[in-house]
């Protein structure tokens, strides 16, 4: 079997080696996934330029996303059986409730990772892939679609009617849209302009605001809300002060990210504006297996398939990682191993 590792951070996808190591044998509670397919995510950008906040351990196997078949079972196997499709948890510890340290050992850094063609995983760590989907659309789910998942149902429950605010057309903010749809409230969405604006529209985002041409974004929120605010807020990066702005009071901020481009630093938030707002800001690192279950069920009642921008072959991984790096993506980027 082979592997692609993390052996020279801090040089891009040129830090990626292809390696060849024997197919493991699962031990007891565990099972022996055949991978089908990866997605490649800032993070993975980040850990390439030695760049993450968490530990990443010498010639780590690389990707926290992955989906793929049960081949073999060990002893006491009782959740899975062979032929069983599956997706990875980025944090094999986290099975549910709130996210603490000791539950912060995740593929791709502290743990190898899902880029490889064969992976023994414990059982509590797989969850079964909606039905509907391909592993290269079930791939894209593990990091940021159960991040927008969490984001919009982890906190303060999201009714019907409501609005949510977006930023961007990054992947968390494209999954956003597409559930905050299947809980009946208005989505608007917030862009460059241009023909991204146009994919927001076509995947059912009710309002565009092209920020390029309104930098005071936050007054056309206001204006398109009656004045009162969006009930949520999923913040993927930037300043918070604008997104703030754009809440009403009571409504809640999941705080999934700041950065933007190479600015390693979040600029300071007004606490006068913080109190002002009456926002409830929740910060947001992807999610336990409980809610990837639940977002898996979601998504197969309703027929949802994540927006997929590429997919490149196994053997071409580091362009694939490339590509991602890139930033000119509209959608997952997918690595099949065929």
């Amino acid at each position: 079997m082979k592997s692609y590792h993390v052996t020279g951070a801090g040089t891009g996808s040129a830090g990626l080696t292809l390696r060849e190591h024997a197919v493991p044998e699962p031990g007891p509670g565990q099972v022996l996934v055949r991978m089908r397919a990866n997605a490649v995510s800032f993070r993975d950008a980040l850990i390439l330029a030695d760049d993450y906040p968490l530990p990443v351990v010498p010639d780590v196997v690389a990707g926290c996303e992955g989906a793929g078949e049960v081949v073999a079972l060990g002893p006491a196997v009782r959740t899975f059986g062979l032929g069983d499709r599956v997706a990875l948890t980025v944090f094999p510890d986290w099975l549910d409730g709130p996210f603490g340290l000791d539950r912060a050992a995740q593929l791709g850094s502290s743990l190898d990772g899902a880029l490889t063609e064969y992976r023994v995983v414990a059982e509590q760590a797989l969850v079964r892939i909606p039905g509907h989907l391909s592993y290269e659309e079930a791939t894209a789910l593990p990091l940021t679609a159960l991040t927008a998942w969490n984001a919009l149902t982890g906190g303060r429950p999201l009714l019907p009617g409501e609005t949510v605010l977006t930023l961007g057309t990054g992947a968390v903010s494209l999954a956003a849209v597409q559930l905050a749809l299947l809980a009946g409230v208005r989505v608007i969405a917030t862009t460059s302009g241009g023909p991204k604006a146009v994919r927001l529209k076509e995947l059912g985002a009710h309002e565009v605001i092209d920020r390029t041409a309104e930098p005071d974004w936050h007054q056309r929120v206001r204006e398109l809300t009656g004045g009162r605010g969006v009930e949520q807020v999923v913040h993927v990066a930037g300043p918070l002060d604008q997104s703030l702005r754009s809440a009403g009071i009571g409504a809640e901020l999941a705080y999934v990210g700041y950065r933007v481009g190479a600015a390693p630093v979040a600029p300071p938030v007004d606490a006068r504006l913080l109190f002002a707002s009456g926002v409830q800001v929740r910060s947001v690192a992807v999610g336990s297996r409980a809610q990837f279950t639940a977002l898996n069920r979601a998504l197969e009642v309703h027929g949802v398939r994540p927006v997929l921008d590429r997919v490149f072959p196994f053997a071409q991984a580091p362009e694939a990682f490339r590509y991602q790096q890139e930033g000119g993506a509209f959608g997952r980027v997918v690595i099949s191993h065929g």
